[in-house]
């Protein structure tokens, strides 16, 4: 099954990017197209397990007929909300790092600093994110279900960061 991959969509509106995604589903699955659109976004910087596990649930949560669509921070995004150093990797290796991954139908880029628009437009049936979240606000969580994972503990870049400059 062919994916999207993250310089398709570079000068359209989320609008036509969700619109898109949903012709994307009917190409490949038929008139009723996807059953079930399931997001996630993030940073994805330095890809781990806790990443991994994010998205095997996202899978899950989409099934056979359903799509995976990830929302990654561009790089002045994550600039503006972890600090001149980062990202460590540049975004458009990230979307390409996560549109290889099996779990993943979709991704697309968003230059701000929560991905509202985004959600918006693609009104997601779910929005997964990690545990750490609980009690926390959730973009979107108005206009779609919300699902926490829960994430092995110490797997986060800023973990590992800190783990390698401590040495």
């Amino acid at each position: 099954m062919p994916k999207t991959s993250p310089d398709t969509f570079e000068s359209f509106s989320y609008r036509d990017i969700c619109s898109e995604i949903r012709k994307v589903g009917h190409d490949r699955l038929g008139k009723d197209g996807y059953s079930r659109i399931v997001f996630t976004n993030g940073v994805f910087d330095l890809f781990h397990l806790g990443h991994l596990q994010l998205l095997n649930e996202c899978r899950s949560l989409a099934g056979p007929r359903g799509a995976v669509v990830v929302g990654v921070n561009s790089d002045a995004s994550v600039k503006r909300l972890k600090g001149p150093s980062r990202p460590i990797i540049d975004e458009v290796t990230r979307a390409t790092m996560l549109i290889y991954m099996k779990p993943v139908d979709h991704v697309v880029s968003f230059d701000e600093d929560t991905p509202i628009r985004l959600i918006e437009a693609l009104r997601p049936d779910v929005i997964v994110k990690g545990s750490d979240y609980k009690g926390k606000e959730i973009v979107g969580s108005e206009l779609s279900a919300i699902h926490l994972v829960n994430l092995k503990e110490g797997f986060s870049t800023s973990s590992i960061i800190e783990r390698i400059k401590n040495g």
